[in-house]
This record gives C-alpha cells, sequence and structure tokens, in this order.
C-alpha cells in the first residue's frame, strides 16, 4: 500500500505502549510460581493458547488424571493475549496453503477445522466463557488490481472445495466497507469469528481450573530432563516430576532443540484507536463487523473491538537477527508510523481519529506458515509449535494432537500427513538472517511490482517454503 498522511505522527502522540486486551483493571491476579518438588501425570509448559486448550482437553479426556500447569509469565502475557483475536475455521493457514502443502488431504483437514470450531464455540457455552466471540465472516480485499487476479484465483479453489466465498467488485464492496482503496474483493461468510484473546485465554484458564488442572504462574522451566521414571522440569524455585509432557510454548520454545529448526520468533505490531463516534462509524459502514485483511503480499489486517475501536495490524513481519526477543523490541516507532499511514490512506474518512494503544509480540512461523508436531525423550514429550499467525482456533486442534501422540497412537489425527510431515527447517545464524532479511525485501519487492515474484521468491515457491507472519 502507498500513500501517508500528514496527521500519522500526532495520531499516535496519546497512544499508550500498552497491549489493549491486557489493559483492564479487571485482569485477573497470577497464581503462585511452583516452590518445592511437584509430582503430577502431565505436565503442560505454556499457559497460551495451546497449552489451556491441552489442560481443558486432558482433564476432558480423563478426569481423574493430574494435569499441572506452568506458564514462565502470566496467563495471556504473549502470543496468546498480543493477537488481534482473528479466529479462523482453518487449522493449514488458509485454503491455498493447505492445498500446497497437503493436497492429497485438504478435505480432511477442512472437516477437522470445520469441526473444531464448532468444538470451540461449544466449549465457551459449556464453560460460560464470556470472550465477545462473534461469527462475523471475513473480507479479502485488493487495493490494487494486480491483487484481484490471486482474489478470483481464490474464489474458485473455495468454489472447488464447498466453501461459500463470494466475488465482490469495488462497488459492492465499499457498500460493505468504504475505503477509496478498495477496488474488489472477497466475502467468506463463514469460518471466521472474532474474540477477545485476553479473555477468550482467562476463560479457558477458568475452566481448566474447574476441572482441577493446577496451574502455576511465574515459573519457568529451565530445563527437562528424562529419567527413568519421569520428565524433570527444573524451575528457578523448584521441579515438577512428570510422567508426560505437552511443551506448548511456541516461539519461545528452547527445551527441544528439534523445534529452534523449525520455527523461529517473528515481531508482529499493531495498533489500536479509540472508540468510533456514531458519525465516523457511519462513515465507513462496516456494519456487519467483518474481519478484514487486505491481498498484498505484506498484508494487513483489521476488526472491530467489542466497543467500536479499530484494530489494525500487520505489514511488517521483522525478524531480529540470533532470534532476539528482547521486551524493548515490542516498540518500534517506524512501524508504527507507517502503519498509521496506511490507516489513514485506508479511511481518509476517519482523519483526527487517535490511537489508544500500540504494541508489538511475537509469533511462532513455520517455513510452511502451519502448525509442525513432535515428540522428544523417548515420545514422553509431544509439542504443536509454528502456527505462523492464525493460531487461536488452530491450537486446539494442535493442542489434541499433542495429547494423541502422548496418549492414542492409535489415533486417525496421527497418520495425517500434515501431523507426521515436518516443514523445512530454517538454517542456522548468521545464514538464517540473511536468508530471512532476503526474503522480507523480496517480498516488498514484489509488492512494488504488481504482485510479480522475482528470481528468490519463485525459488522459495518451488521449494515450497517460506517467510511470514
Amino acid at each position: 500500500m502507498t500513500g501517508g498522511h500528514v496527521g500519522a505522527h500526532s495520531s499516535l502522540r496519546d497512544a499508550e505502549p500498552k497491549v489493549f486486551w491486557l489493559d483492564r483493571a479487571d485482569a485477573p491476579g497470577s497464581s503462585p510460581a511452583v516452590q518445592g518438588t511437584i509430582e503430577t501425570d502431565l505436565l503442560i509448559i505454556g499457559g497460551g493458547f495451546t497449552g489451556l486448550w491441552a489442560a481443558v482437553q486432558a482433564k476432558e479426556r480423563s478426569p481423574g488424571r493430574d494435569v499441572v500447569l506452568v506458564e514462565a509469565d502470566a496467563i495471556a502475557a504473549h502470543a496468546t493475549g498480543r493477537n488481534g483475536g482473528f479466529v479462523d475455521a482453518s487449522i493449514t493457514h488458509g485454503l491455498a496453503n493447505g492445498v500446497s502443502h497437503f493436497p492429497q488431504e485438504v478435505d480432511r483437514l477442512i472437516e477437522f477445522g470445520n469441526d473444531n470450531l464448532r468444538e470451540i464455540e461449544a466449549a465457551l457455552a459449556r464453560y460460560n466463557i464470556d470472550a465477545d466471540y462473534e461469527h462475523v465472516g471475513g473480507l479479502e480485499v485488493a487495493t490494487a488490481t494486480w491483487q484481484l487476479d490471486e482474489i478470483e484465483a481464490g474464489v474458485e479453489l473455495a468454489g472447488r472445495y464447498g466453501e461459500s466465498v463470494a466475488l465482490l467488485d469495488a462497488e459492492a464492496l465499499r457498500a460493505l466497507v468504504d475505503s477509496p482503496t478498495y477496488v474488489g474483493g472477497a466475502r467468506r461468510a463463514s469460518g471466521v469469528a472474532t474474540v477477545d484473546p485476553a479473555k477468550l485465554a482467562w476463560g479457558l484458564a477458568d475452566a481448566a481450573a474447574s476441572l482441577g488442572v493446577r496451574r502455576f504462574e511465574r515459573t519457568p522451566v529451565r530445563s527437562l530432563e528424562a529419567l527413568p521414571t519421569a520428565i524433570v522440569a527444573r524451575c528457578p524455585a523448584g521441579t515438577v516430576r512428570a510422567r508426560k509432557v505437552v511443551l506448548a510454548t511456541n516461539a519461545l520454545s528452547a527445551l527441544v532443540p528439534a523445534i529452534r529448526r523449525r520455527v523461529v520468533p517473528v515481531w508482529d505490531y499493531v495498533l489500536v484507536t479509540e472508540p468510533l463516534s456514531d458519525a465516523q462509524l457511519a462513515s465507513i459502514g462496516w456494519t456487519g463487523r467483518e474481519g478484514i485483511g487486505d491481498a498484498a503480499n505484506q498484508f494487513h489486517y483489521y476488526r472491530l473491538t467489542a466497543d467500536r475501536r479499530i484494530l489494525w495490524g500487520g505489514y511488517d513481519a521483522v525478524y531480529y537477527r540470533g532470534g532476539d526477543i528482547a521486551p524493548a523490541r515490542a516498540q518500534r516507532i517506524e512501524t508504527f508510523v507507517t502503519l498509521a499511514q496506511h490507516f489513514f490512506t485506508t479511511f481518509p474518512q476517519l482523519e483526527g481519529l487517535r490511537f489508544t494503544h500500540r504494541w508489538g509480540g511475537v509469533i511462532d512461523t513455520s517455513s510452511r506458515f502451519c502448525v509442525t508436531f513432535g515428540t522428544a525423550h523417548d515420545g514422553r514429550v509431544s509439542y504443536a509449535v509454528g502456527y505462523t499467525g492464525l493460531g487461536v482456533a488452530a491450537t486446539r486442534f494442535g493442542a489434541r494432537v499433542a495429547l494423541d501422540l502422548l496418549d492414542d497412537p492409535a489415533s486417525e489425527l496421527l497418520h495425517l500427513d500434515f501431523v507426521r510431515s515436518k516443514p523445512f527447517p530454517f538454517p542456522p545464524e548468521p545464514v538464517r538472517n540473511v536468508v530471512i532479511q532476503l526474503t522480507r525485501r523480496a517480498i516488498a519487492r514484489s509488492d512494488r511490482n504488481e504482485g510479480r515474484r522475482g528470481p528468490w521468491l519463485r525459488l522459495l515457491d518451488t521449494l515450497g517454503v517460506g517467510f511470514d507472519s
């Protein structure tokens, strides 16, 4: 997206360097940390969505099993509480990506994804979780004519697999959401929802507690040691001895070396506006409250919150050499200014609107853009990582597979190529940084050149690998 806006800097003047979802007076307090030695049947390391869904499903499967969940910081402190709150039925990071990597299994993976979304909705009802969940559908918008061919191809592909996606011309699209940048797009009627991710995480934590899960926060696991009768997790003030372990730390994984080869931490940045007035909202329409993403390679995602703010994120997917995840990286002013400029280019009728929150967060990306699974320590530790930014729903499925890897070797899920195969590994540093930065520059160049993919991106396409957020 090109264009700028002279008011971008002033719109950010009062933006707090905080995560909107977590900036609330009613946020729950933390559970105590592990002290001394704890024994358990199943240890779950990580209090994000994968870990929380694993805890709930583990107790639903076996109510008598003792389950302990430990979180290095607080529930929802990392990717789980910092994302845009898009809930997508796809477990393969979109249909096109699923077709590209798992062509023989796509029908089954679509079915699993749709079932997974229904099960999420059932769990919200069963545990009375109020997370501002709205099944709103989604819009993919073109802001340049070269993007229309890809959108049309996506609509045709969706039709072949029985998904309801409608092609929209510029007039029809702008009747739904009015932006002068839109030249066409598509509307997906089902399979897309929005949610307050922090409230969802806190609700799942309460559900897990109601089932008897013991939770400990402010408890980083420093190492895992495999003994003949237990896996020992060593923490600053104690240890946890478990028969089996689910590792659910995603981009922050350091306990299993294989994960570091398959997944890299990527920074994604987000802005949130002040609540829109009636007049401001009327000026853009958006009465359907759809989740929106544009069709550029460097894409934006945006949505309305429950109190009529606009969450606006994406575009920059930033990797820092060595996989740097220092907290200071969460505030990248140049990216916030770029995002603000793009916002007012998209919605010039919102002149004068201010941003109230700005933040960055780390997600876990794999070279195939979707979750990967594995085990360690003779099959007593399992993991599901690498969701690449569409994990709010897919994490429940990932947790299900991680439990099956420990408990149910006959599970039909374990025979899927989706589960058994591995993404192409990222090279070690310093080559990793060089390759990723080369890819980022090639992606930006492609957007400037009407989507034409140069030699480097064509090579990655041939290999079936890439880099994204």
